[in-house]
């Protein structure tokens, strides 16, 4: 997400190295990128990100809904003509600040074609205009129709799986949380991809992989959890910090953690804190890489495999027949 880089640490997977600094090429073309009004910054930000998103697997089809409670636009990418596809909602990242469907297109449909599920993308409320909980209301919203009304559109309701990259994860892990405390049953699976969970920046990697040449900085996430949270009181609250939850009952659980991060220790915690609770947790750490290294899949072996690895978990997680979801 930084915007220069002064150089990269040699701890950096070649490729991973390469994005990294034609990223930072991109947001280098606006020097005066965190002045700018925040609507300029996300138009930018887009644009940046919009070659990353490009190619990869072509859908059977795509389509647009507004559904819930709340109205939510969701982006449905199927990748086969299947009758009844098992779901994996996907949640962008972007610090609950910038990104949408279009920055993560891609890595919907590498999900999509490679686990072989329906992916329901979320375009849920950015922050500040929209705090703490909204975002996570509207995503609990769209849970609610695809147990409801999922059926009448070919996705499966009782195969459902939901997960994203920093905000987004939160987001996925706190939407479980919600439901279990609304005396819901819980999805069939949760996908974590480098996420932010607790709001301390006292963990050893803040310090180690803090600076531009590691994607995200502390400085950075200071400001996003500000843009998040209505005041400091929200810290302690485990549906906006689920690092403070009781995580008993949570489902099956995968972690995709970029080593070079500074939220890699934050998600090796919460991985522990998810199987002292009896959570089934299934943890990657991908050395050389930094935050948001999944959308270098276009040149990254790395990411690539990362993805395949990720996908083959999903499959199994929720592809066979199953109740593990249940209405």
């Amino acid at each position: 997400m930084n915007q220069t880089t002064a150089g990269v640490a040699d701890d950096l997977d070649p490729d991973i190295r390469r994005f990294q600094r034609e990223m930072a090429a991109a947001y280098g073309r606006y020097p005066d990128f965190e002045q700018l009004p925040l609507g300029e910054r996300r138009r930018i930000a887009e644009e940046v990100r919009a070659p990353w998103a490009a190619g990869g697997p072509v859908m059977h089809s795509t389509e647009t809904l507004n559904v819930g409670a709340f109205g939510v636009r969701v982006r449905i990418h199927r990748p086969n003509a299947g009758a009844m596809l098992p779901v994996l909602i996907y949640v962008h990242g972007g610090g609950w600040t910038m990104f949408s469907l279009d920055t993560h297109d891609r890595l919907m449909r590498e999900y999509a074609a490679r686990a072989g599920v329906a992916v329901v993308g979320i375009d849920y409320s950015l922050s500040p205009e929209a705090k703490f909980p909204l975002a996570l209301d509207e995503i609990v919203s769209v849970v609610r129709w695809l147990r409801a009304e999922g059926e009448a559109h070919g996705l499966d309701p009782r195969r459902i799986a939901i997960g994203g990259d920093s905000a987004g994860a939160n987001l996925s892990v706190a939407a479980n949380l919600a439901l279990v405390r609304d005396g819901k049953a819980p999805l069939s699976a949760i996908l974590v991809n480098y996420g932010a969970f607790d709001g301390r920046a006292d963990y050893p990697s803040y310090g180690r992989y803090d600076g531009p040449a590691y994607n995200l900085t502390t400085a950075e996430m200071a400001v996003f959890w500000a843009n998040y949270l209505r005041d400091d009181a929200d810290f302690g609250d485990p549906l906006a910090c689920p690092m403070r939850a009781d995580l008993a009952g949570l489902p099956p659980t995968f972690f995709a953690v970029a080593a070079c991060d500074i939220l890699a220790d934050e998600n090796r915690d919460m991985a522990a804190r998810l199987a002292a609770a009896g959570v089934a947790v299934d943890f990657r750490d991908y050395a050389g890489a930094t935050h948001s290294f999944l959308e270098a899949v276009s040149i990254s072996p790395l990411a690539d495999r990362a993805l395949a690895e990720t996908s083959e978990w999903l499959s199994g997680q929720i592809c066979a027949n199953n109740d593990n979801d249940s209405q």
